[in-house]
């Protein structure tokens, strides 16, 4: 969690085509489930008769349990000493679902959905986060989850765009933009499965058992160290969707509410990559505790008003926060574990952040629905002082060992 290596060949090699490849794939599959996604909260509540606990509780589980599958794709990909199978599965369950959408009757056909979409996510997440820290140079780590982080964040902007673009078209018809979404869902898959070539790995004897006391037990302070931080952030940074929901309070009209993602994934996407770069550079610990003070920042902002333009201040401060610490995070699990358990490392990582998000996402549409919304988000500034004063606690423990 300290400096990184600063050498000069880190500004002068290039990164692999195949990374390129990824990001691209990763542009692909956010098109078509920001589409989905930036209208979802908005479908649930006025089209469906949700309640905001209800958004929070379908976003919580979908999006830990993605988080949670991670871990024993993460593993499977480490005993298996393959990445790019489960990376294609993942992105297959996640085109398959997208249809459900279109054709969902109620809330729970919905929730039914998010979840297939999201075990697609957990089953692919691992083992292609694991293919990028293989395929990267190890000095270029930060610029290449930069990388793919700023593509995917094309995505998740360029998704909601088209998304109001076919509202305006067709009068708010939610279905009929559902069903233009499977498109690029399924051109994802397409590319990762004739575009990217896996890194062949020298064979030591045969298979083991990743999660063995005696292979776990290889995974360093260091590693736990990131794991415990990476929990605390999340249960500072609930579902999205509570941003969307801001967005509505302030009187934004039904066909330009993705708006509010586009612009959070413009920011995000603008800040990962130069970030990313960053990271090879400079301490981990100072750069992840600018991140958290940024969002503090955006909780404050957004607590303070539903006005158009404090919102709009408070979700693009929302997207610098993620452009500066998420593809910090993956960095910082590659660099504090070992190769070979690469699959597992963020598997757990991301397994402890899942039961983190469901337990903010709840915790956040309970407040919503009993406190109102400048509650939730104060309770997110709280927990990213919790997690700054870790990351200190963290650092003071590192300089004694």
């Amino acid at each position: 969690m300290g400096m990184t290596d600063r050498s000069p060949s880190n500004s002068t090699r290039r990164l692999p085509a195949a990374i390129w490849t990824l990001g691209f794939v990763s542009l692909l599959m956010d098109v078509s489930s920001e589409m989905i996604h930036s209208l979802l909260p908005v479908f649930l509540v006025t089209g469906l008769g949700a309640s905001a606990l209800v958004v929070g509780l379908i976003e919580g589980f979908a999006e830990a349990t993605a988080l949670m599958v991670k871990v024993f794709s993460g593993v499977l990909s480490d005993y298996w000493g393959r990445r790019k199978p489960l990376a294609v599965l993942g992105y297959g369950l996640g085109a398959l679902s997208k249809p459900l959408f279109a054709i969902a009757p109620g809330a729970g056909f919905i929730f039914a959905a998010r979840m297939i979409d999201r075990v697609g996510k957990g089953i692919r997440g691992a083992p292609r986060d694991a293919l990028v820290a293989e395929i990267a140079p190890a000095a270029m780590r930060g610029a290449a989850f930069g990388l793919r982080q700023s593509l995917d964040t094309v995505g998740a902007f360029l998704g909601p765009l088209l998304a109001i673009g076919l509202m305006l078209l067709w009068a708010n018809d939610f279905r009929a933009v559902f069903w233009v979404a499977v498109i690029p869902g399924l051109l994802s898959v397409g590319l990762l499965f004739f575009g990217v070539r896996e890194p062949d790995r020298p064979q030591h004897g045969p298979a083991r058992n990743p999660i063995r006391r005696d292979n776990l037990a290889r995974l360093p302070r260091a590693y736990w160290q990131v794991v415990i931080i990476g929990a605390i952030f999340t249960l500072a940074r609930f579902s999205e969707a509570f941003l969307v929901l801001r967005a509505q309070q302030g009187g934004l009209p039904l066909a330009l509410v993705p708006l509010v993602l586009i612009g959070m994934n413009v920011v995000y996407s603008l800040s990962a990559y130069p970030f990313g770069k960053l990271s090879d550079r400079l301490d981990h610990s100072h750069l992840l505790a600018a991140g958290l003070l940024v969002l503090i920042v955006a909780d404050a902002v957004l607590a303070y008003s539903a006005h158009w333009s404090w919102v709009w201040l408070g979700v693009s401060l929302w997207g610098l926060h993620l452009g500066m610490t998420q593809g910090l995070l993956a960095t910082m699990v590659a660099q504090t574990a070992p190769t070979d358990l690469l699959g597992t490392a963020y598997g757990f990582f991301n397994l402890v952040s899942g039961i983190a998000l469901l337990a903010a996402s709840i915790l956040a549409g309970v407040l919503w629905d009993n406190f109102g919304a400048s509650l939730t988000f104060i309770a997110g500034s709280v927990f990213c002082t919790l997690a700054l004063i870790a990351l200190r606690l963290t650092q003071k423990t590192s300089q004694r060992g």
